[in-house]
């Protein structure tokens, strides 16, 4: 593999305690330390990939635990900020007949307190391969100036954004205010994944070529429309392929969409964007076999596969 001439990746979004409910009665929890930004930094650093994560915490005993195993995950917290009155938010996660998670409800006490723009280092760009982001902070109006801020100053420095809209309607005012946000990124990023639903929503479409007809228009040089148990489409120069999935029996769904993003990644910082059809092929069986593999075990970061347990064979 060809390495990187810039020496890390960065994510940037909220912290999370999980409450993942043990059964379908949904009535008893197990608690994990969780979030899509954090589960894919932690998916990052298991692949071997140098990680830091922008975020905000409190010095309340969730704040130090959150940081504390970040730390023991190898996640650098180098750009990250202590605020002392945040408290991290809780989601309860629920599961349904079919093994797929639902958020079934979320505890965000402080909301209003955020990353700060004015916190952000010039020099964490400067050598980032990649700045990764979701749309999970975007809903409240300090994230989004310093998500704003985050991405001019990556794209200034020669940082690829990589997007995985992650959309959860739950936590914002309106359908029109999410859609009018995420939109207001597509121009801006490199990589950019979702789901089919998301697409659907997105584009206002019920179908998903006609989705996949509207962003192709923005030009962005990845997307990546992922359609679970049945792979991944990937549209790259006007064109769409499909990479199937290896069949795996799951167990829990939680996270496989960000082990996706972690390999998908991995691929990216060491590769580059992937030029050619070959090589499209085999980053985005990569990001599926990830993500096939973190599904035949409960959580969502207590399933982000390490390199020594991935078979390369899959």
């Amino acid at each position: 593999m060809k390495k990187s001439n810039k020496s890390h990746v960065i994510t940037y979004g909220d912290a999370f305690v999980d409450f993942i409910a043990k059964d379908i009665t949904n009535k008893s929890y197990n608690t994990y330390l969780g979030g899509a930004s954090l589960n894919v930094a932690v998916g990052l650093s298991r692949l071997k990939v140098p990680s830091y994560l922008m975020t905000v915490t409190g010095e309340d005993e969730n704040g130090q635990f959150v940081r504390n195993e970040l730390l023991k995950e190898n996640v650098r917290l180098d750009y990250a900020q202590v605020i002392p009155e945040k408290q991290v938010t809780g989601v309860y996660v629920h599961l349904m007949s079919d093994n797929e998670r639902i958020f079934h409800k979320y505890m965000d006490e402080t909301p209003h307190v955020q990353l700060e723009k004015n916190y952000l280092a010039t020099e964490a760009f400067l050598q980032a391969s990649i700045f990764h982001i979701s749309s999970g902070t975007m809903f409240h109006s300090i994230a989004l100036t310093t998500t704003q801020q985050a991405v001019a100053m990556a794209k200034k420095a020669g940082t690829l954004i990589s997007f995985d809209v992650n959309i959860r309607l739950l936590r914002w005012e309106s359908e029109a205010q999410c859609r009018n946000t995420i939109h207001s990124f597509l121009t801006e990023v490199d990589i950019l994944k979702l789901t089919v639903e998301e697409l659907l929503f997105l584009t206002e479409t019920s179908q998903m070529e006609d989705g996949i007809d509207k962003l192709v228009r923005l030009n962005i040089p990845l997307i990546l429309v992922t359609v679970g148990e049945s792979g991944t489409y990937a549209i790259q120069n006007q064109k769409t392929y499909h990479i199937p999935v290896k069949k795996v029996e799951p167990v829990d769904t939680t996270g496989a969409g960000d082990a996706f993003m972690a390999g998908l990644l991995r691929y990216v910082y060491f590769n580059g964007i992937p030029s050619t059809s070959e090589a499209l092929f085999q980053c985005i069986a990569f990001a599926n076999n990830l993500g096939a593999l973190a599904t035949t075990k409960h959580g969502a970061m207590t399933a982000m596969p390490r390199l020594e347990e991935i078979d390369w064979g899959m």
